[in-house]
């Protein structure tokens, strides 16, 4: 089952798709996709409206798509979780996940153009697999927990500026939380469609040039030892986001390969989640 979310930013409706492709509204179920419908079981509500056909066809051809999560209240972000990203850029493969947060409203629609900051000389991108928490995570007992913890799984381009995120600070977060830095979308995609989410292809292009094309099974930790992990130091709340970091192919891992410029248009995609596109252009 795919849950999305279309129309004009801040008036979006929520919307289901079923394994045909047929798109049915779901306003009478929920006025949205956030926390407090994925905190009260909505889910599971939506799967009996749409088994039920209670649901009523809508199309959505033509309209804009939002983020598939309407107001995260926290983006959690894992840096060098691929061994091959490790590599490029020249650090030791990390004994413990290396966390970090993301401003949520840098979350928007995975077509919404994307702002270059001011200033910026070196904003790169970041195709990565998105974890969408379900129930509240904390003190997890072990991985094998986890699953009953996730709501779905979205592909997330977790921009970042790289001369913000390590020339300008002893921490990340002003690379990573420049406005639009973090393009989701566009399904937020049940368990039960995706599979194993450590078997998933990852792939991004810019102006059609192939940068990355990797596997989720090059993760350092995988999803549900991340979860885990993190519920121990953080609640993972429902609505909440986990970026489980990128494969190679990076602008920061490849000398002399250009940072991304106004006009430029990048691609990317996880198998089975769908696409993005985004234009870039100066803030």
């Amino acid at each position: 089952m795919k849950l999305l979310r279309v129309g004009e930013p801040g008036a979006e409706t929520p919307v289901v798709q079923d394994r045909d492709g047929s798109s049915y509204a779901l306003t009478g179920l929920t006025d949205d996709l956030d926390g407090a419908f994925l905190a009260s079981g909505g889910i599971d509500r939506v799967r009996a409206a749409l088994a039920g056909g209670a649901l009523p066809a809508v199309d959505v051809s033509g309209l804009r798509v939002g983020a598939p999560v309407a107001r995260p209240g926290k983006v959690v972000c894992i840096g060098l979780n691929y061994r091959d990203h490790a590599a490029e850029t020249g650090a030791a493969v990390p004994e413990r996940p290396v966390v970090f947060l993301k401003d949520p409203s840098t979350v928007v629609g995975p077509y919404d153009e994307v702002l270059i900051p001011r200033g910026s000389t070196k904003t790169d991108w970041e195709v990565e697999l998105a974890v969408v928490i379900g129930r509240e995570a904390r003190y997890l007992g072990s991985p094998a927990e986890a699953a009953a913890c996730i709501a779905g799984y979205a592909v997330s381009n977790d921009v970042s500026e790289r001369e913000f995120q390590l020339e300008y600070s002893g921490q990340w977060d002003l690379g990573k939380s420049c406005e639009t830095f973090n393009p989701l979308g566009p399904w937020l995609v049940t368990p039960d469609e995706v599979g194993d989410p450590q078997a998933l292809g990852l792939h991004l292009s810019v102006n059609g040039e192939v940068r990355q094309d990797g596997t989720t099974a090059d993760m350092v930790f995988g999803v549900a030892h991340l979860v885990w992990y993190l519920s121990r130091y953080l609640v993972l709340r429902p609505g909440d986001v986990v970026n489980t970091g990128t494969p190679a192919g990076v602008a920061l891992g490849l000398p002399g390969l250009p940072y991304l410029r106004a006009g430029d248009t990048v691609e990317l995609s996880v198998d089975g989640l769908g696409t993005q596109r985004q234009t870039f252009r100066n803030a």
